[in-house]
């Protein structure tokens, strides 16, 4: 029988790579450790890179597997799914991993200006209702700009149509420089090629992927640039929703399309 959630929280709470401070918590309470990561817990100089909406850690724990040179943080709310991605960097000793428990909305307390140089964002909720909640909206990247080294690169993996489109238009929209995107990874010129670095990257699974592969679902994936110089401007478009009901997400509404 697995752990109970007080259980998993108990075991946070005693974790020495694991910060926890939802919303309620660090209103008006300075973050002493803003832009101090690199000497105060990772001790060292190498690249930051933060998993937004990291769930149970899978590809915050792969991803330090594969690059020991970089350091990596996963942040999320949900600090029962996080006890997964956390115990096992905490059994393997991985020193170059560490957790945040945080609302993502106020992730830019916690990072100083340029002190992150990497974004993934995997199988973020597409927030279909609501613009200014998704993870890839302007509004989001406004924030991001506040710590994200200037053109610091963001990764999106999603099976959400409907996020991915959105995220095209608005990538069109403000001209940020994309590197490379796909509508169906797994049958891209990634897959043609498994030995290279990036399929070896984009092959780490979550527990979500896994389901949505089971499902028939094609995986898109994008990565683009972000500068910091020019405004943002927010596409006006309709796009249609997705047509099925997410895993723990329910349905918004009888709408056919959103902006």
């Amino acid at each position: 029988m697995g752990k109970g959630k007080l259980a998993k929280f108990a075991d946070m709470a005693s974790y020495p790579h694991v910060f926890e401070y939802p919303y309620s918590v660090v209103d008006d309470v300075p973050f002493d450790m803003k832009g101090k990561w690199h000497e105060a817990f990772f001790h060292n100089d190498n690249p930051i890179v933060l998993e937004l909406g990291c769930g149970r850690g899978e590809y915050t724990v792969g991803l330090a597997r594969l690059y020991p040179e970089k350091n990596f943080i996963g942040v999320d709310i949900k600090g029962a799914r996080m006890w997964t991605g956390a115990t096992e960097a905490l059994k393997e000793g991985l020193p170059n991993v560490a957790f945040l428990r945080t609302n993502i909305e106020i992730i830019d307390r916690f990072f100083a200006v340029g002190e992150v140089s990497e974004i993934w964002l995997t199988f973020s909720d597409p927030q279909m209702k609501k613009v200014t909640k998704r993870l890839t909206s302007t509004y989001f990247m406004e924030r991001y700009r506040r710590f994200l080294k200037d053109e610091g690169m963001v990764h999106l993996k999603t099976d959400s149509n409907f996020l991915f489109t959105y995220t095209t238009y608005m990538v069109e929209k403000n001209s940020l420089p994309v590197e490379f995107t796909t509508t169906d990874l797994y049958h891209s010129v990634l897959a043609e090629h498994p030995d290279t670095e990036e399929a070896r990257i984009l092959g780490i699974q979550t527990y979500y992927e896994q389901q949505w592969l089971d499902r028939g679902l094609n995986i898109k994936y994008m990565r683009f640039l972000l500068p910091h110089a020019g405004e943002l401007i927010e596409p006006e478009v309709e796009i249609e929703l997705d047509d099925y009901r997410s895993y723990n997400r329910s349905k918004r509404s009888g709408l056919e399309t959103s902006k």
